[in-house]
C-alpha cells in the first residue's frame, strides 16, 4: 500500500498534506499511529496544549513508546510560561510540512485545535494589535465587577463571540472586549473579514474528521479518560507546575481544560471533587465547540470513530483519493 501511495503521490506534482481532526477523546492519536503503519506519513501535532513541556498527563500526550514508533512534530517545543499563538503554529507547521515533503513523505496533521487548522488552511484573521493600556483598564474593571459581569457585557456587544467563549476564560473575554473598545468593531466582525494568507501556500489539504454520532458515548469516553488521568497523577502534575517560578493561572498553558480546574483546587478555591466535575464539564464543552467547528469546515470527509474498521475506511478513502 505504501509503495502504491508513493507512486500516486509522485505522479501528481501538487504538494499534499492530510488533516485528521476531531473532538477530544475521539481516538485521533490511535488512528494516526495506525495510519503511519500503512502510509508514508509523518505526524504534525495540531494541539495548543501539547506544545508545552511538563504537561503530559492532562493533555493525553502520547507516551515515549508511541512517540518512538510514530514521532510527532510540534510537541514539547515551549515552556509553559511561554506564549504560543495561531501565527506561531502556522509558521512552525509550514516549516514541518516543507521538511516532510522534501524528505519524500506526507505530512499528517493531527489534533483538535480547530483554530490552528483554520489558520493553516484558510489564513489568519487580520486582528488589531494588543493595547496594553486598554487591557489594563479592562482588568481593573473586572477586578471591581467580576469576569462574569464582563462576559455579560461581551454578550451585549458580540453575542456570537460570547457564545464561543466561556465566562471563566478571562483572557479571551478580555481580548474580545479589547478589540471592540479599540476599534468599534466586534471580534466576530474582524474574524469574518478577509483573512491574511501571508506567503502563498500551495499545499493541498485533504481534510478528514474522526467523529461519533453518539454524544452519550463521547461523554463516557471523556469521563473515562479524565478518571484515568486523575489516577495517573494529573493533580500532582499540576502541583509541580504551580511550583515553577513565574508560572501563574493566567498563562495560556494553565488555562487549558483540566489544568485550570485543578490549579483552582490546589489554590484552595474548590474541593478535588468539585474541580474534577468542573474539568469534566469543561471537557464536554470543548468537545461540543470542536464538533461545531467541524460542521462549518468545508470539503471535510467524516468517519465514525467507533466503527470497528475505521482504519480500513480511512485507508480506502486515501487510496482512492491519491489514485
Amino acid at each position: 500500500m505504501t509503495a502504491a501511495l508513493n507512486e500516486a503521490r509522485l505522479a501528481g506534482a501538487q504538494r499534499t498534506a492530510v488533516c485528521l481532526m476531531g473532538p477530544t477523546a475521539a481516538g485521533k492519536t490511535g488512528v494516526a499511529v495506525a495510519l503511519c503503519k500503512r502510509f508514508p506519513f509523518e505526524i504534525v501535532s495540531v494541539d495548543s496544549a501539547l506544545v508545552y513541556r511538563g504537561m503530559d498527563i492532562g493533555t493525553a500526550k502520547p507516551d515515549a513508546e508511541t512517540l518512538r514508533r510514530a514521532p510527532h512534530r510540534l510537541i514539547n517545543i515551549r515552556a509553559p510560561e511561554e506564549p504560543y499563538s495561531a501565527g506561531d503554529f502556522v509558521r512552525d507547521a509550514r516549516a514541518a510540512i516543507d521538511e516532510i515533503i522534501t524528505a519524500g513523505r506526507i505530512p499528517l496533521l493531527v489534533g483538535g485545535t480547530m483554530l490552528y487548522f483554520r489558520a493553516l488552511t484558510a489564513g489568519l484573521a487580520n486582528l488589531p494589535d494588543a493595547k496594553p493600556a486598554l487591557r489594563a483598564e479592562i482588568d481593573a474593571e473586572a477586578s471591581r465587577v467580576g469576569w462574569p459581569a464582563m462576559h455579560a457585557q461581551l454578550r451585549q456587544i458580540d453575542p456570537q463571540a460570547a457564545a464561543r467563549i466561556e465566562p471563566g476564560d478571562k483572557q479571551r473575554v478580555q481580548r474580545a472586549l479589547e478589540v471592540y473598545r479599540a476599534t468599534g468593531r466586534t471580534l466576530t466582525d474582524w474574524q469574518a473579514a478577509e483573512p491574511d494568507h501571508g506567503d502563498v501556500d500551495d499545499t493541498r489539504y485533504i481534510k478528514l474528521a474522526l467523529n461519533t454520532a453518539s454524544r452519550e458515548i463521547l461523554h463516557e469516553r471523556i469521563a473515562t479518560r479524565l478518571n484515568l488521568m486523575i489516577n495517573n497523577g494529573f493533580v500532582d502534575e499540576v502541583k509541580v507546575l504551580r511550583e515553577r517560578p513565574g508560572l501563574t493561572a493566567e498563562h495560556a498553558s494553565m488555562r487549558a481544560v483540566g489544568y485550570r480546574q485543578f490549579w483552582a483546587h490546589l489554590a484552595g478555591e474548590c474541593t478535588l471533587e468539585e474541580a474534577s466535575y468542573r474539568a469534566l464539564v469543561a471537557t464536554r464543552q470543548l468537545a461540543k465547540r470542536q464538533i461545531t467547528w467541524l460542521r462549518s469546515e468545508s470539503s471535510l470527509q467524516s468517519f465514525e470513530a467507533l466503527e470497528v474498521d475505521v482504519i480500513d475506511s480511512i485507508s480506502g478513502f486515501l487510496i482512492r483519493f491519491f489514485n
